[in-house]
């Protein structure tokens, strides 16, 4: 119940026609109690009378109702199919929102496809059972407290003995329910997990195919797959016992009607009309129960996905704006570290007592070993994460105490491995500012050095990119990325080793696009190679989560510290 009362949120807009669905419903059920009950009268009036007037008049009746129970039943399937398919968008537009609000953080710590198989998955099999589940249940339950009604004001006495198998229906359906709870569980766990497999090999297929791994890769996918087989199986078998056992109930219940109603119409205390109209409602009595536990299975499924969906949509960003936060002033770039600590989780620290002020449209490089807390610097300027201790200031203002949209608007970042989205270049490059004209794009694509190879591609900046930029060089996404951030025109800007993976011919036109670029903007810039930041206005040297040097190119050097040697051992390697 908590599940459902969280969800039928989503049903609240669509109240009207949920009620019209539930009308109908209550159209059709009466139409099908009252089909029976016709033939009943048919047979214990004019067949046996012989009024064939009267006849004609309850065929009539009857062709009536069968046409009613059909508009009624495709009045609430169309309505049902409506509502379950806005309600779906809606279910999966406000997953996506969350998503996008989440930190990275929370991003770092779920695969990418389980969180796909909640967003599309799980919230399927919830629309199945909100949008349709709910009122086959009240449809289904009402028809059959209709039938019991109906059944013993006919014949109590022939009605009360047809029932004498309800509490082996009970006590079948109370097992059902106990082992399908778990079972269903385990099937949206095992369903989540193989998603998630698949995404990772199909995200992994360039290394896969590299180290001819595709055997190992297709036998782990396997066993992932038959677990996920094994129980949908497990599930399943579950139905195909108790759906027999109510079947064998609902042939047993009939011969009751047989035999106990067959001697009582040779008694004479009994009407053929009735005994037939038993057997009608007997029929229908076990279709309902059918039903509800095929439906019981689906919300056994729905639960269980809807348990991940809720929490899901309940999990609070680590990461958010606070009550009173404003939006961030115009930024002319001044930096400040006081005193920070950082760490992913609080038993690994990363960062340890940093202490920067980098000067308004600075450019500052941060150099140092693999792991030594660099990218954790800029991610906390970015506010990525937040601080364990300390502070970081911008302009001599908090960033915990501005709106992050209104801050992260001001900035602008190139990766290492810039992401390109599928779609036109200049679509890409509009990223950066999605108001922008064509002239716009191309005069930053001029900038960026874009147009060096666009101007040779058949469609120029419209010419559409593959996905994750396939039909690519890194060099060129690179220069599109550098594209998107001159458009953008960030106050403070954010480079994270952004010629580490070119050749030297697309280093020197990524390096003329920085120029530009990082001119009058703060820049924060993460080297690996230390020959692109010797013009640097500083350099901070971090290693072990702590800043050990702090100077320009020639004082460090001059220093022969840390960064001499680094600088030293890079220029032998080169010279090797």
């Amino acid at each position: 119940m908590r599940v459902i009362w969280h969800l039928l949120v989503f049903l609240k807009p669509y109240t009207l026609h949920m009620l019209g669905a539930f009308i109908a419903m209550l159209a059709a059920s009466g139409l099908t109690l009252l089909a029976p009950f016709l033939v009943k009268l048919a047979i214990d009036g004019p067949i046996l009378s012989g009024d064939l007037h009267g006849l004609n008049a309850i065929v009539l009746q009857l062709l009536a109702a069968f046409i009613g129970l059909y508009l009624a039943s495709m009045a609430q399937r169309y309505l049902l199919s409506w509502v379950g398919q806005r309600m779906l968008a809606d279910l999966r537009s406000a997953l996506f929102r969350r998503l996008q609000e989440l930190p990275l953080a929370y991003h770092d710590n779920h695969i990418v496809g389980v969180t796909i198989s909640r967003v599309i998955s799980d919230v399927g099999v919830i629309n199945q059972l909100l949008s349709q589940g709910l009122i086959t249940l009240t449809g289904d339950s009402l028809l059959l407290g209709g039938i019991i009604v109906v059944m013993l004001s006919l014949n109590a006495q022939l009605a009360l003995v047809t029932f004498s198998i309800v509490p082996l229906i009970v006590l079948a359906t109370m097992i059902f329910a106990h082992k399908a709870k778990l079972a269903f569980r385990k099937t949206r766990a095992r369903n989540a997990h193989m998603i998630g497999d698949l995404a990772e090999n199909l995200s992994g297929i360039r290394v896969i195919q590299a180290f001819a791994n595709e055997e190992i890769s297709s036998e782990k996918f396997d066993e992932v797959n038959g677990a996920n087989r094994d129980a949908h199986v497990e599930a399943m078998s579950l139905s195909f016992v108790f759906l027999p056992t109510v079947e064998i109930l609902g042939m047993v219940a009939t011969g009751i009607v047989l035999l106990f109603g067959g001697l009582s119409v040779a008694q004479g205390s009994l009407t053929l009309g009735t005994v037939i109209a038993f057997l009608a409602y007997v029929n229908r009595f076990f279709l309902p129960v059918q039903e509800l536990s095929q439906l019981y299975a689906t919300m056994q499924t729905a639960m269980a996905g809807g348990e991940r969906v809720i929490n899901l949509l309940n999990t609070e960003p680590a990461i958010k704006d606070r009550p009173d936060a404003r939006v961030m002033p115009p930024i002319k770039g001044r930096i400040e570290f006081r005193n920070v600590h950082f760490g992913y989780r609080e038993s690994l620290p990363v960062l340890r007592d940093i202490n920067l002020d980098i000067p308004a449209g600075a450019m500052v490089a941060l150099v140092g070993p693999t792991g030594a807390g660099k990218t954790s610097i800029a991610n906390l300027i970015a506010r990525f994460y937040d601080v364990s201790e300390g502070s970081i200031l911008i302009d001599g203002v908090d960033i915990r105490e501005v709106e992050q949209r209104s801050m992260r608007a001001q900035m602008g970042l190139v990766s290492q491995d810039p992401f390109i989205f599928a779609g036109a270049i200049a679509d890409n490059i509009r990223f950066g500012k999605p108001d922008a004209t064509a002239e716009e794009v191309i005069a930053a694509g001029e900038l960026a050095n874009v147009a060096e190879f666009v101007r040779d591609l058949p469609h120029g900046y419209d010419t559409e990119i593959f996905e994750d930029g396939a039909n690519l060089s890194v060099g060129q996404r690179q220069l599109i990325s550098i594209a998107r951030a001159i458009l953008a025109d960030p106050r403070v800007l954010i480079m994270d080793e952004a010629t580490s993976s070119v050749d030297m011919v697309t280093e020197a036109l990524i390096q003329d696009a920085l120029r530009t670029l990082l001119s009058e903007r703060s820049a924060i810039v993460i080297a690996h190679r230390l020959s692109t930041i010797v013009n640097a206005d500083l350099i901070c040297v971090v290693d072990d989560g702590r800043v050990h040097e702090m100077g320009t190119h020639t004082e460090l050097l001059a220093r022969r510290g840390l960064y001499y040697e680094l600088y030293q051992r890079q220029f032998v390697d080169m010279a090797d």
